[in-house]
């Protein structure tokens, strides 16, 4: 387990102090694949590089199993990050080693026999499915190749702990998605946690059963990703999950009450619910707008829609919205003052 604790971190800038991290807490449990999503400049790299100390929080605690990392000795730290090694966007690989020597430069590090190193690192091959490559050399490979060797090399001391920094936003969406299955394959076969830092809500919604928004260096929501995704609460989370519906600009018509409808998973809906409001209900509603995603088989998502007339169609489109499973209504505005109720 992984505990944040009133993580903060403050730099010492030319035109002041940022605060990059500010009173951070979360806890990440064994087997996750816990997302940590944000905006640039949201202070996630920072927060990567505060779990495994390459910067020191200026404030709070990492804690791994209980114990502080913040307490340990140079010698008791390199210990721990044989444990929680590391992806990185760029891939940082060895240009002038093979790909079987990249594999093999951590083990080397810490003295493990040749014969036994070449062993672990021609099994890692396998895993990442590239077991032709061995004599290869990362110029000669494509990005998502090269991302597959950074993984076999971070696997070699059997961590406990992987971090991806960005770790899929420099590869086309195919091969992102490649990187994404042998990721999650490699969490169900070895129960690696994984803590994936990104940009992209698609990553999230992709691997991880956890996610925590990040924005201007602080935690605004946490949670389930079926949650997060389903009910955002924060203007960040909303800006993230539902970007062309989360601002409120879709313009309406004029004529009627806006209501958000939320889908919130399991089974879709047996008939388009606005045409048989319509049918059965003689209410037209306008659609304004529409997002949604996919979650493990499970659709989640906003319908924006206008509803023509008074307090009385309101009340009734609402009533029998409210029927319709797995669909939860937020009316957006007021009539005179006065919000309908289901």
């Amino acid at each position: 387990m992984i505990e944040l604790r009133n993580l903060s971190k403050r730099f010492v800038t030319a035109d002041g102090p940022v605060e990059a991290l500010n009173n951070v807490n979360l806890t990440v449990n064994d087997g996750d694949i816990y997302g940590i999503i944000g905006m640039s400049g949201a202070g996630k790299s920072t927060l990567v590089r505060c779990i495994n100390m390459l910067e020191r929080p200026t404030e709070g605690s990492v804690l791994l199993d209980g114990q502080d990392l913040g307490a340990l000795n140079k010698k008791e730290m390199q210990a721990v990050r044989r444990q929680v090694t590391m992806i990185f966007q760029s891939f940082n690989l060895l240009m002038q080693r093979t790909c079987l020597q990249n594999i093999m430069f951590p083990l080397k590090l810490i003295h493990t026999p040749k014969a036994e190193a070449e062993a672990k690192a021609k099994e890692l091959l396998k895993t990442v499915g590239l077991p032709d490559k061995a004599n290869v050399y990362p110029a000669q490979l494509s990005g998502g190749q090269q991302q597959r060797i950074a993984i076999a090399r971070a696997l070699a001391t059997n961590p406990r702990v992987l971090l991806c920094d960005e770790a899929t936003s420099a590869l086309d969406p195919k091969t992102t998605q490649s990187i994404l299955e042998l990721i999650r394959q490699i969490n169900r076969d070895t129960g690696i946690t994984v803590i994936v830092i990104t940009h992209q809500m698609s990553v999230v919604q992709e691997i991880c059963n956890r996610v925590a928004i990040l924005e201007h260096g602080s935690v605004v929501e946490e949670g389930d990703v079926s949650e997060v995704f389903s009910h955002p609460k924060a203007s960040a989370t909303k800006a993230l999950v539902f970007p062309d519906m989360a601002n409120g600009e879709i313009m309406s018509t004029g004529y009627g009450q806006r209501v958000r409808l939320i889908f919130e998973g399991s089974v879709t809906i047996d008939k388009p619910l606005i045409a048989s409001l319509a049918m059965e209900c003689g209410i037209a509603a306008n659609i304004l707008g529409a997002s949604t995603r996919t979650v493990g088989n499970r659709e989640y998502g906003y319908m924006l829609i206008e509803i023509p007339g008074g307090p009385d169609e309101l009340a009734k489109a609402l009533k029998y919205i409210g029927r319709a499973p797995n669909v939860s209504v937020q009316v957006e505005a007021q009539y005179n003052g006065k919000e309908a109720a289901v």
